[in-house]
């Protein structure tokens, strides 16, 4: 993967960040080149070696297809589910873990439908705010929506389906 400065890459812990450069450095007697990000959702900014970005999972925000396979997976239907509580949200803390967009993207699904069928617990509402906010950032970057509409963007496509206004950003391709 090629970056350049302004560049827009998400950090599969820290969400959305923008490229602010690379500089090198010299730690314990070895040169190495690191990626400066910008994170977008704190005054924060991190550095990723250029040799380990693929290892971090950094990558660029979801293209058409990208976006297609993840309202395929928002709109399919909702996984086996444990019955009791705690180890449903023993399951989806550990699928969080990953900070695979996909994953958190199957929790967030599934917890949302949850939510609106027979309701959730207070750890689980908790949980599902947190996983939430990466996929409608994820969303909002990809569509170029605000985050109030690519929020509710998410909540018609779990709930119902589909969203008429998506239906002209998600091709293929």
């Amino acid at each position: 993967m090629q970056f350049s400065e302004g560049q827009i890459v998400v950090h599969p812990h820290h969400g959305p960040c923008t490229v602010a450069g690379v500089t090198n450095r010299t730690v314990r007697g070895v040169d190495t080149s690191y990626l400066d990000l910008a994170v977008h959702a704190k005054e924060m900014s991190i550095c990723v070696p250029l040799h380990n970005v693929a290892e971090v999972g950094l990558r660029p925000v979801l293209d058409g297809v990208g976006l297609n396979e993840l309202l395929d997976l928002l709109r399919a239907p909702t996984g086996e589910e444990e019955a009791g509580w705690s180890r449903r949200f023993k399951n989806n803390v550990e699928q969080l873990r990953t900070g695979d967009l996909l994953s958190t993207a199957k929790v967030v699904r599934d917890l949302t439908r949850r939510q609106a069928d027979k309701g959730v617990s207070w750890g689980e509402k908790d949980l599902l705010r947190h996983a939430r906010q990466p996929v409608v950032t994820e969303l909002a970057l990809a569509l170029s929506l605000t985050e109030e509409e690519a929020g509710q963007a998410l909540d018609e496509v779990i709930l119902h389906g589909m969203v008429a206004r998506l239906g002209t950003f998600a091709v293929a391709g």
